[in-house]
């Protein structure tokens, strides 16, 4: 997977709500700043805790609708269940119809929990590339490659021996942005802030670079400063640490670094944990899902474990402070949750929904009243079938009545009828 550090996103929206993150980021670095704090790991946990409260609000509107969805879900399966098998227009018609219904009687509409998501996606993909991006949005960092770069880039053929440096290490996760064949600035900023120390020094060892090793290893010692958190380099991966150890590194340091993907895990287990779920009715649709949500729940902390192993510790860093700062939001917000009563959730949105309503010119009674009607005609629906089989049935008895009128004179049917007369001639009197 290539990452295009430097350069601030481009891609639509996500490159706009970066921007606004990234004078967020930029502010927390200048504001540490002023007490002589240059530390980037500290940065990205502030920075995390920050947005995640800031999408509070986001988190308690879709909590909500997943309440509402649990109830709403025995519902909506009795329906599904209703016309199971039946694919034709009309049934399809009255399937949405009645489903529908049952959306309005809760007053949510069934796109809800997409709109949250929708809202949340660029925004979540945003933090990302500003954490991943650092140099392209905190000037500060940027500025201190600004000496390195120039020279850098006054080389003969600068571009190809920094992309076989880059092969050379394995450093995928980098691309040089070229214009006409040539990388461009920015790009290489990308490459030097993404450097680990072991790389760093490779690097103001090449023989082309030699000339002004000692800006590259200035700008090094200046990055590392503010890379170390817990005595760990965030730009170096934890894998490094450990396997460090057989060579005679430090033990402790690879221990710090194996607590990056358990500490992972382990926060992302608790925080799906904390995650209410919606409940399933007593069917084989219901225990697939419940069981494919019990597997992904599984994996994806696991999935992220491994990850951390061979990422630069500073994203093993947002990971954990994200899953820590969105469990306590979980725990707030689930306290929140039960002590809203289920009537007043709806009639809460049953007004917001008249209010949508009423701003399109439709008078906001018609939607309580439309959904009440809906969901009456879904629960007397069978009692007008048997009422109209009830008719059915007496039309048919009193044809047979009729016809039986016509038996022939000292049948069984012909006595029957002469019974039946005098009973009725009696109920007269």
């Amino acid at each position: 997977m290539e990452f295009f550090l430097a350069t601030k996103s481009t891609t639509p929206i996500i490159g706009q709500v970066a921007t606004v993150m990234g004078w967020i980021m930029n502010g927390i670095f200048n504001f540490l700043n002023l007490f002589g704090i240059q530390n980037l790991g500290l940065c990205i946990i502030i920075f995390s805790i920050i947005i995640y409260l800031l999408m509070t609000p986001l988190q308690i509107k879709q909590q909500k609708f997943s309440k509402l969805s649990a109830v709403m879900q025995p519902e909506i399966q009795k329906v599904q269940k209703k016309y199971q098998g039946k694919r034709d227009q009309e049934s399809m018609q009255r399937m949405n119809e009645e489903t529908q219904a049952i959306y309005q009687k809760y007053g949510v509409s069934p796109s809800g929990s997409c709109v949250q998501l929708i809202i949340q996606f660029p925004v979540l993909m945003a933090l990302w590339q500003v954490i991943y991006r650092i140099p392209a949005y905190v000037g500060y960092v940027k500025e201190i490659f600004a000496d390195t770069v120039s020279k850098i880039v006054a080389v003969d053929g600068f571009t190809e021996l920094i992309q076989t440096f880059m092969a050379d290490n394995k450093m995928a996760r980098v691309n040089l942005v070229l214009e006409d064949g040539v990388a461009t600035s920015n790009s290489i900023v990308d490459f030097l802030y993404s450097l680990s120390p072991a790389q760093w020094t490779a690097f103001s060892e090449m023989k082309e670079f030699s000339g002004f090793s000692d800006t590259i290893n200035s700008a090094a010692s200046g990055i590392s400063k503010m890379q170390r958190f817990l005595g760990l380099n965030i730009a170096e991966q934890p894998l490094t640490y450990i396997t460090a150890v057989v060579k005679g590194g430090s033990i402790l340091l690879a221990i710090l670094a194996l607590l990056i993907p358990v500490l992972s895990w382990l926060t992302q287990v608790i925080n799906l944990k904390l995650m209410p779920q919606a409940g399933n009715a007593d069917n084989n649709a219901g225990d697939t899902m419940a069981s494919s949500m019990k597997t992904m729940n599984t994996i994806m902390p696991l999935m992220s474990a491994v990850f951390c192993f061979t990422f630069p510790v500073g994203m093993g860093i947002y990971w954990i402070a994200s899953a820590v700062v969105r469990s306590i939001q979980q725990v707030v917000i689930n306290k929140h949750l039960d002590k809203i009563d289920m009537d007043v959730l709806i009639n809460e949105n049953m007004k917001k929904m008249e209010e949508k309503r009423a701003k399109k010119g439709l008078p906001p009674q018609k939607i309580t009243t439309q959904a009440h009607q809906s969901v009456r005609n879904i629960n007397t629906e069978k009692a007008s079938a048997a009422k109209q089989n009830n008719t059915s049935n007496a039309k048919k008895v009193e044809a047979a009545y009729q016809n039986s009128r016509n038996a022939k004179p000292g049948s069984i049917t012909a006595k029957a009828n002469m019974v039946r007369d005098f009973d009725e001639r009696n109920k007269k009197k």
